[in-house]
């Protein structure tokens, strides 16, 4: 799908260690792809020979800082492009928001290659907001699982250099790196006396956005791990081969979904409920724009009972899903109270053609709210049944969540 905007629906507090850098993090918004033709945005309204004549005397003291910084700076000469793309961030970073932010070219360039489900890097979900990057969970078959890391292991030196000082997404930055290098990295393990060292070479990661299987007692199980650009061909092929063998219940896994394109997210819930609101965005003069279901959805007969699954990284698309199917009644919500991100940001690059990528800002422009009218910011969903999972029940390879919600579907 290539539209003019996109709705992008994306937080990466949980964010996957692979050749991706995101400032800040992503969050719900419009956002044009790079190669979608659209103006650049420009602080003189198409005029980009200057500061326009009604802002000189406001951004005196901002050339009168750039000059001191190249006459008197100790180390010349300073690099122009990073100083611009410093003053971009820091005016987005004066609003206050976390998800209001600049994009560098390079971060704009890889928040098109998540959504694409194609990752280089060691392959592992980490928490950058703690003291320490923390490892949550190695994705399936990367070179961080075949390494050894587990959830709950914290990184403390990369290539020999102590990082315990610096904060966990610069951190994650030194740990980024193109297929095929080598980085070492000093771990810390709870309940583990000494510090290890892990050697990982950096390989290519694929993540399919939707993966699915029949488990014992005709349960469906549907795994999303992005709302991505196939999520939506893929769900809809995936169900409609598990729907023709009679489930006798569906679990739909949104743990550690930190989100994507909000009509991917429209699609996915339009294959459990027939029509209705989904999803509103609620912007500051109080408009309220409903997004409705699609007819034609596979599973959306309620007599086919069903639970999603989410977690503390279950966000924004995620809890779009989540909050729709909870508040329709189509389905329960089971695990932990997810992240809680209702914002929905405008995301515009900065410039027109993929050819000079100027990076792109996020602007929060509304907010979003679940079909009872529900604001879930910094709330998060809390679920119909809470059933938590330790960090020791994934190493022992339990997922009590999981087993949960196969007894609730088999013995309602």
């Amino acid at each position: 799908m290539n539209k003019p905007l996109r709705a992008v629906l994306l937080t990466c507090v949980v964010i996957v260690l692979v050749v991706v850098s995101f400032g800040g993090g992503f969050a719900a918004g419009h956002f044009i792809p790079i190669g979608t033709a659209s103006a650049p945005l420009t602080a003189t309204n198409g005029n980009q020979g200057g500061t326009p004549s009604d802002l000189t005397t406001l951004f005196a003291p901002f050339w009168a800082a750039w000059k001191i910084v190249h006459q008197d700076y100790v180390d010349q000469p300073v690099n122009d492009t990073l100083l611009m793309q410093g003053a971009i961030s820091g005016m987005m970073q004066s609003l206050g928001d976390a998800h209001t932010l600049y994009l560098t070219p390079q971060d704009y360039t890889d928040a098109n290659s998540q959504l694409a489900g194609n990752y280089a890097g060691i392959g592992a979900y980490v928490d950058t907001t703690g003291k320490l990057l923390t490892i949550t969970k190695p994705i399936p078959n990367s070179p961080a699982e075949k390494a050894g890391l587990q959830a709950g292991d914290q990184i403390i030196a990369v290539d020999g250099k102590d990082v315990t000082g610096l904060i966990p997404e610069t951190v994650r930055q030194k740990v980024l790196g193109p297929e095929g290098s080598i980085v070492k990295l000093t771990i810390q393990r709870p309940g583990q006396a000494a510090p290890f060292d892990v050697q990982i070479t950096r390989a290519t990661i694929v993540v399919p956005s939707v993966t699915s299987k029949l488990l014992a007692n005709n349960i469906a199980y549907i795994q999303i791990a992005t709302f991505g650009d196939t999520t939506a061909s893929d769900l809809h092929k995936q169900l409609g081969a598990l729907m023709a063998q009679n489930p006798k219940g569906l679990i739909l896994d949104l743990r550690d979904n930190g989100g994507g394109y909000l009509d991917t997210a429209i699609a996915v819930v339009s294959e459990f409920i027939p029509s209705g609101v989904i999803v509103s965005e609620k912007t500051g003069d109080g408009k309220i724009t409903p997004h409705n279901a699609t007819p034609g959805g596979l599973a959306t007969d309620k007599s086919l009972p069903m639970i999603v699954l989410v977690n503390a990284y279950s966000a924004s698309a995620s809890e779009i899903v989540s909050g729709a199917l909870q508040d329709t009644g189509r389905a329960k919500l089971l695990g932990v109270t997810t992240y809680g991100k209702g914002t929905v940001q405008l995301w515009i690059p900065l410039s027109s053609t993929p050819s000079n990528n100027q990076g792109a800002v996020a602007v929060t422009i509304a907010r979003w709210l679940t079909p009872k009218g529900n604001t879930i910011d910094k709330k998060g969903l809390t679920p119909d049944i809470v059933v938590p999972m330790t960090a020791d029940d994934i190493k022992a390879g339990k997922d009590p969540q999981l087993d949960a919600a196969i007894k609730q579907l088999t013995n309602p």
